[in-house]
């Protein structure tokens, strides 16, 4: 019996080392990144992206910033809370203005919502439009 189990542990530990054993191999998940600017009033500029299947939207930012020379941003590392996402485009929140990017994603129904995570988690589905949007608290 503890052959068997020892055994069943071992083949189960190799199958993570093998290449793309851990890993969901399918088409990349289409999503529109919207940045739009509140208080200044100019127009939203909509970018388009993919995150890998089950990926976090942190992946797909850092993609689009990697293939498009339009869109940049940046995000601070909480040691409790995660990746936080700091600017866009040279847009930095501010403590004094109390400014800040709000995430917010519009679902493919045409819904809304506030996400209850952050760039570091949430995953976003096929054909979301991720709002990066820039205001006041």
């Amino acid at each position: 019996m503890m052959m068997t189990t020892m055994a069943a542990l071992l083949s189960a530990a190799l199958l993570l080392l093998l290449p793309g054993a851990r890993t969901q191999t399918s088409e990349p998940v289409p999503i529109d990144v919207l940045v739009e600017n509140s208080l200044l009033g100019t127009a939203p500029v909509t970018f388009s992206t993919h995150v890998v299947y089950r990926g976090i939207l942190l992946g797909a930012l850092k993609r689009l910033m990697d293939s498009n020379a339009n869109f940049k941003f940046t995000y601070t590392e909480d040691p409790n809370y995660g990746p936080y996402l700091e600017s866009v485009n040279g847009v930095a929140g501010n403590d004094e203005d109390h400014t800040y990017w709000e995430l917010l994603v519009k679902t493919s129904d045409g819904k809304i919502i506030r996400p209850d995570v952050g760039i570091g988690c949430y995953i976003p589905s096929a054909n979301e439009q991720i709002i990066l949007k820039f205001t006041k608290w």
